[in-house]
């Protein structure tokens, strides 16, 4: 018979090494899988975490290396893949059914069979730790001229347009950090959003406005990037005065929400219109023995501290489920 696992995590950014490290502790036989050449998700392209608890300063990099370390250091295993879907692959007889049901099990032992690009692997336990991405603007140019001057993280690209004139398209907490941050370096930043207030918090919104070399441009959308070789403009709409116009620019960052990794699960768990896993802070979902974990689920605070936490609570949750059907 094939190797089963205890736990497959689906991810390994922040919660998906969180819980492999809670899951390793709990001596659970557990596989991570991740499609992307490093693990640490989101906070590899972050310049400085500034609010994880007694790590003030630290690079967003080595906050997600350290991570890593710690799962290897206690000998989690790794595979690089891409997980296609989640399945049922119900491989208990009927004999161990009625063991299980006469033993008083919540649960009948189901075995989840997570099926990859490269290879279908076994687990009693799955948890999605699959994160999030960052959304696009859908707009002419914006995949022509991405690594070009249109980016999506401002403290990973911020550097090189020092003095130089950028946008920051979005009204978030997130568009807010971003221009701020590029205030720092850069001669001008637009900021451009598409309403007439900012939807992130008052104090970023307090300390942009005092920025002297920021400008705000309200109720405007951008149509298209423009250039040859590079962003050399950006073309605009106000939506109130029917205005369009040319901005000379140097970069576009695009700050303007993320969309959670799902599509993969749709039909395997319940998910909200936007395509959040339905889990609550115990990580789960509405099928037994599969949980949710990070910004992939359905939670108010999107932060690398609530990811780390979701996974030690999914671990927990996990080992519930497993003590259940035993």
């Amino acid at each position: 018979m094939e190797q089963i696992y205890d736990l497959i995590i689906i991810g390994s950014g922040p919660a998906g090494l969180g819980a492999a490290i809670y899951a390793k502790r709990a001596e659970l036989k557990t596989l991570v899988i991740e499609r992307e050449m490093m693990s640490g998700g989101q906070v590899l392209t972050t310049y400085e975490v500034d609010n994880y608890a007694g790590l003030p300063g630290i690079g967003g990099f080595d906050l997600g290396m350290k991570f890593r370390e710690h799962a290897d250091k206690l000998g989690v295993e790794f595979a690089k893949d891409t997980v296609l879907k989640i399945e049922d692959a119900d491989l208990a007889d009927e004999n161990e059914v009625l063991e299980a049901a006469e033993a008083g099990a919540e649960h009948a032992p189901v075995i989840r069979q997570v099926v990859g690009k490269k290879e279908t692997r076994l687990a009693k336990a799955v948890i999605i730790a699959s994160g999030a991405h960052h959304r696009k603007l859908g707009i002419p140019g914006e995949a022509e001229f991405t690594g070009k001057g249109v980016s999506y993280c401002a403290t990973c690209d911020g550097a090189f347009f020092r003095k130089k004139i950028t946008a920051v398209v979005g009204g978030g907490d997130v568009a807010l950090e971003d221009a701020i941050f590029l205030a720092r370096l850069c001669e001008r930043v637009y900021v451009i959003h598409r309403r007439d207030e900012f939807r992130g918090a008052k104090s970023l919104q307090k300390r942009l406005m005092e920025l002297p070399n920021v400008e705000i441009l309200w109720d405007t959308v951008p149509e298209e990037i423009c250039g040859a070789e590079k962003v050399e403009t950006l073309k605009l709409f106000n939506k109130k005065t029917g205005e369009k116009r040319e901005l000379a620019v140097d970069g576009v960052f695009v700050a303007v929400g993320i969309t959670p990794n799902s599509e993969e699960f749709k039909g395997s768990v319940d998910m909200d219109p936007a395509g959040y896993i339905v889990a609550g802070e115990a990580g789960k979902t509405n099928v037994p023995g599969i949980f949710a974990a990070g910004d992939v689920r359905t939670k108010a605070l999107r932060q690398i501290v609530t990811a780390v936490a979701d996974g030690a609570n999914c671990v927990a949750s996990v080992e519930q489920y497993l003590y259940s059907i035993e």
